[in-house]
């Protein structure tokens, strides 16, 4: 005897300049339907945050209430190549949702996937309207419009979306840009290390998040102009050089990360505003490779104490980057006053 395949009987609409199915389905059904395409770090596939089981497991609670009711759960039907769904139009506003036996999960959850992550089984019957046909990079736009002041949501994921979806990265935002290249590229002290927001094997090795080396970077552009003067393929570099020189000559505090300030809001902040100063203080900016940066560290950042037990302990926000960065500085103008009076 053939399975049976699952139809759906549904209003046709538009929500604004796209065409939609409205209609009512247990959560169950939908659940057993639908999938959320979670951003893989490692393979660079996906583009929703990262599942929180609690949030979840709370809205479940919720819904069974007698009181409880929300929002439509908002799904798209993503093209496929063996046809295992349709759309029959019976009207003008009236469709069936003809799903294929066997063809698996159809429905890519656009928003509702902590709504309906834990709902399998559940006959409380949910409204729902779904996009038709959008493609990936449509649907990851539109997450982006519906999600990006959402709470809760990580600001670094946004940023990937970016990525995603710009047309000339370089170009609209050079600090993403770069910063996703200190990600990417394999010689990078910050290669595979930084928090994108979705999901990744390797977690336990974040040492900071895409939005904060990204709004580091953005100040030291701001401040030393180079953008204007070099391509952004030698930004790049110059930026990957100081951040390998930290590592070098830092190694101990660099590899122990949850002792130290380095991999840290502060530190990250305070360091990038560091390496404009070395940039600006360059009489030859062509040097300003691995090796300068390495020799300016060299001479005074090994006798810092970076730990958060140490010089940096208690400092947060902006008022705490500007003394971060007052105490760093300080190290480095006493170490240079040694040497001058030793000579």
């Amino acid at each position: 005897m053939t399975e049976p395949g699952v139809e759906i009987q549904c209003l046709l609409g538009q929500a604004a300049q796209r065409e939609v199915l409205v209609g009512f389905a247990t959560a169950g059904l939908l659940h057993e339907l639908s999938f959320a395409d979670v951003l893989d770090e490692d393979a660079g596939r996906g583009y929703q945050r990262r599942f929180n089981s609690q949030h979840s497991l709370d809205f479940r609670k919720y819904i069974q209430k007698s009181t409880s009711t929300t929002i439509p759960l908002t799904f798209n039907l993503r093209p496929r190549d063996d046809s295992a769904w349709r759309v029959v139009r019976n009207g003008v506003r009236s469709a069936c949702l003809e799903i294929d036996p066997g063809a698996g999960k159809v429905l890519a959850q656009v928003d509702c996937q902590h709504r309906l992550g834990h709902l399998s089984k559940l006959s409380v019957e949910l409204p729902f309207m779904c996009f038709i046909g959008l493609s990936q990079r449509e649907e990851m736009e539109i997450f982006n419009v519906i999600n990006s002041k959402a709470k809760g949501l990580s600001s670094s994921l946004l940023d990937f979306h970016d990525v995603q979806l710009s047309r000339d990265l370089a170009k609209d935002r050079p600090e993403l840009f770069i910063a996703i290249f200190l990600r990417n590229e394999p010689s990078s002290p910050w290669y595979r290390q930084l928090d994108l927001g979705g999901s990744s094997t390797s977690g336990m090795k974040r040492r900071a998040s895409l939005r904060t080396i990204q709004k580091a970077i953005h100040h030291f552009i701001q401040r030393t102009r180079i953008d204007q003067a070099r391509p952004i393929e030698d930004v790049s570099q110059i930026v990957l050089d100081f951040w390998s020189a930290v590592a070098l000559v830092l190694p101990e505090q660099w590899a122990r990360r949850r002792q130290h300030f380095l991999n840290k809001g502060i530190g990250v902040y305070a360091l990038m505003e560091l390496a404009a100063d070395l940039y600006t203080e360059a009489a030859d900016k062509h040097v300003c490779d691995k090796s300068y940066f390495a020799a300016a560290l060299g001479d005074f950042a090994t006798e810092f104490d970076w730990s958060t037990e140490g010089d940096l302990k208690g400092l947060g926000g902006e008022g705490g980057v500007k003394t971060a960065l007052a105490r760093i500085r300080e190290a480095r103008r006493k170490a240079r006053f040694k040497v001058v009076a030793s000579g």
